[in-house]
């Protein structure tokens, strides 16, 4: 059964009690929360994704929700907790749901150290995975939802999970984060796609999320293999370009962005190694998005 089943009366109840048990990719989760709103565009976002029985193991117990006391009414806010531990300070109520993805991304950097996690987004074509690792404002969320609603299966838009046995990428199928100029820009370029209200005046500016394709959340169990690794960079007017990028200075902007490579030392630094080994890098500039979908089109029947 899957989240898009639920009557609106089901969702709300469970998170409001017992929570929502699903699965993210490789992760059990357990949602919980009493604010409307968040129900309201959960039921859209992880519509498509498993819900798990008593009998699964849950990997993060997580919960937004106001205080107690009079803050609640004064002044109403939202707190992130997971297994009863509050990592962040409250944030304003209206941003609770943005709350709730940022938590559940903090849980998988703090404690999933069986993975090298990298802050990149991914996406696939067919088992072979393009990673975009580049900091906030690259375009990064912009290209990613770009080239997953033109037919590229999305693995993740923050996280990229790296397996340290074999390689491979293991998908996530959680919503897309897009910011301030992002989101009308996508709403355009894919206006059959679920966007959340925009929420403003975040730490991150006015974000919005968008929803995972079906395809992609029912494929959130297939690992995908590296082979091109893009550092993206979005410039007003600029031509398309993608250059290749010497093999040693992409190993560098990969460790710049592995969240966990100072935890795992010597398994990192040979997970980053092998990745580089088998991908081929570039930087890639741009300001079209039709453009910038044919050349990775082009890159991946090359390929």
């Amino acid at each position: 059964m899957k989240v898009g089943e639920l009557s609106p009366h089901e969702l709300r109840h469970a998170l409001a009690g017992p929570g929502l048990r699903i699965t993210t990719g490789p992760f059990g989760c357990r949602l919980q929360s009493p604010i409307a709103a968040v129900a309201d565009e959960l039921a859209q976002l992880y519509q498509h994704h498993e819900l798990l029985d008593e009998s699964r193991f849950i990997d993060f117990h997580v919960k937004v929700a106001p205080p107690t006391g009079l803050r609640r009414w004064l002044r109403p806010q939202a707190i992130f907790s997971v297994d009863g531990v509050h990592p962040f300070t409250p944030l304003p109520i209206e941003q609770a749901l943005p709350m709730l993805e940022w938590g559940l991304n903090w849980c998988v950097t703090a404690y999933c150290h069986h993975l090298l996690v990298l802050h990149a987004a991914t996406v696939a074509h067919g088992d072979r995975a393009l990673i975009l690792p580049a900091p906030p404002g690259s375009g990064k969320s912009t290209l990613c939802a770009a080239l997953f609603n033109r037919g590229w299966r999305l693995l993740s838009d923050e996280l990229t999970l790296i397996d340290l046995r074999d390689g491979r990428v293991h998908p996530l199928g959680r919503p897309v984060n897009l910011k301030n100029q992002s989101i009308e820009l996508i709403a355009s370029f894919a206006p059959n796609a679920f966007l959340s209200r925009p929420v403003h005046d975040t730490a991150k500016g006015t974000v919005a999320l968008m929803a995972p394709s079906r395809a992609s959340v029912e494929a959130s169990l297939e690992p995908a293999w590296p082979r091109w690794v893009v550092l993206p960079r979005w410039q007003a007017q600029a031509p398309t370009r993608l250059e290749a990028l010497p093999p040693g200075e992409a190993f560098l902007h990969l460790a710049d962005n592995a969240m966990n490579y100072h935890i795992l030392a010597e398994q990192g630094f040979e997970a980053l190694g092998r990745l580089i080994d088998r991908a081929e890098a570039f930087h890639f500039s741009y300001s079209d998005l039709d453009e910038a979908i044919v050349t990775f089109d082009r890159l991946a029947e090359r390929a």
